[in-house]
């Protein structure tokens, strides 16, 4: 997914104009869109995958199942904010059902380990 959205980026670089080091362009929207999906999920990922792993040592399946959920929202997410009408995002808005259900897990998964439950 990662690399999905870094070849996102390149690619509109080029078709763009865009050239390093500047981060977003001052002419185009939908550049500046995909970029900013691409490092949005850059955001969000070392909590998502902090709380996969958590998860995994006591509930593998319930944590590939709430991470899948992520995951894909993040591609929807991403092609909806690349389409440059940034409202569209909210199309991987479900990814949030994801990340709860992984925070939650993971909450219980440490009380299990601590054995408190």
């Amino acid at each position: 997914m990662l690399m999905y959205l870094s070849l996102n980026v390149t690619l509109a670089r080029k078709k763009y104009s865009v050239k390093y080091p500047d981060l977003y362009s001052k002419d185009s929207t939908i550049f500046n869109c995909i970029q900013r999906a691409h490092q949005n999920t850059l955001e969000g990922y070392p909590v998502w995958l902090g709380l996969v792993l958590v998860v995994a040592f006591t509930h593998p399946l319930i944590s590939a199942a709430f991470g899948f959920i992520w995951v894909t929202s993040r591609f929807s997410y991403a092609h909806g904010y690349s389409s440059g009408d940034p409202d569209k995002r909210l199309r991987g808005a479900y990814g949030y059902v994801g990340l709860s259900g992984l925070l939650i897990s993971a909450v219980y998964s440490a009380l299990q380990l601590l054995g408190w439950v």
